[in-house]
């Protein structure tokens, strides 16, 4: 095993794709002489050529649409949105054409390709730099939505999401970039990950844990320090935002009872939103207390570091609002209290 970055995970398991299917090739935006403006592709270009590593001009729209034909000719084209901000100029080919085009054609014509696409708040890049917008493509169906929070994870579902047959976006928290973790060496030893289906990630008893991405590393900080204090949480990650997998969410909350969910993006009609209802339905009769979520604050995203921070989903505020819910069955916890007042029900931040 090696320990290698999240970024360093994704750009080995691009080359290793692309030296296994001569058919893989990457386009975006400053991917090949400048290799990337977080440095995925670095090194790419010099090894594979302009044929296969191609740098387009600032028109997500046009450089989307011409992988989408690629990719019905039986290319698998890479596509690397340089943030999913910009995704939004792309937004009729992803979701009109990318998404619909098998079940319009009767299934006659695939589009087996992937946008890769950076996101997420906390590098102070200003409210237009700073989104979380995964919610509007998962919302589509025929499109595939992945969200990894590891290396290992990264390189497992890049692989599955590459050679899969349906449209993938592929989410990079921006915060993820230089976290560490353990990957096989060499990278093709990873195998590719099951689209669709969540971990869990630290088993548990009292409470379960659900996130993805930047967050579902949090919340395995938060299981710690409740570890500490006597308090078995259980952590769930998504990993793939759709198709989703309520099966591991409602087994979970059936085994412990309670369950908060944590996302970047906004709370109102959310991926926390669309959990809280898969709980309502499959593990409402197991429930001792109202499921809680914990998200970004429902403003553009501030500029000033400080207003940023407060805005941004914490360990803390996860850390709170798992307190609440453990107070609410009537279970006690070091440093809560059974007999404090019932938490407000707007979620803790």
């Amino acid at each position: 095993m090696a320990t290698v970055t999240y970024r360093q995970a994704l750009r080995d398991t691009l080359r290793a794709e692309m030296l296994r299917d001569e058919n893989v090739f990457l386009m975006g935006e400053e991917i090949g002489l400048f290799e990337g403006s977080y440095k995925i592709t670095e090194g790419l270009l010099k090894e594979f050529g302009p044929r296969r590593v191609r740098d387009t001009p600032i028109a997500e729209e046009g450089f989307v649409g011409a992988a989408i034909g690629a990719a019905m000719l039986g290319l698998r084209p890479v596509v690397e949105i340089m943030t999913i901000n910009f995704s939004l100029l792309a937004l009729d080919q992803i979701v009109n054409h990318a998404a619909k085009i098998y079940g319009m054609f009767g299934g006659q014509a695939s589009v087996p390709m992937v946008i890769r696409t950076p996101g997420g708040g906390g590098q102070q890049l200003g409210a237009t730099h700073s989104q979380n917008v995964e919610l509007f493509y998962s919302f589509i169906p025929g499109l595939k939505v992945l969200a990894p929070s590891t290396p290992a994870e990264a390189s497992a579902m890049l692989k599955a999401a590459i050679r899969d047959d349906d449209p993938v976006l592929f989410l990079e928290n921006l915060a993820l970039y230089n976290t560490k973790g353990e990957l096989p060496a060499p990278v093709e030893d990873v195998e590719p990950a099951e689209i669709g289906r969540a971990a869990v990630t630290r088993p548990g008893t009292d409470i379960t844990i659900i996130g993805y991405s930047r967050m579902a590393r949090v919340a395995s900080e938060v299981a710690e320090t409740l570890a500490a204090e006597g308090v078995s949480a259980e952590v769930v990650d998504l990993r793939s935002l759709r198709p989703l997998d309520r099966q591991t969410v409602v087994e979970s909350v059936r085994k412990t009872g309670c369950a908060v969910v944590a996302e970047d993006d906004w709370l109102t009609y959310g991926i926390g939103a669309e959990i809280a209802a898969t709980i309502q339905e499959g593990a409402f009769d197991w429930l001792d207390a109202p499921v809680r979520r914990v998200a970004m604050a429902e403003v553009p995203l501030p500029y000033a570091k400080s207003l940023e921070t407060a805005a941004l989903p914490s360990a803390e505020s996860l850390l709170t609002a798992v307190r609440a819910t453990l107070r609410a069955t009537g279970r006690t916890t070091p440093g809560t209290d059974a007999t404090s007042p019932r938490p407000a029900l707007e979620p803790a931040r």
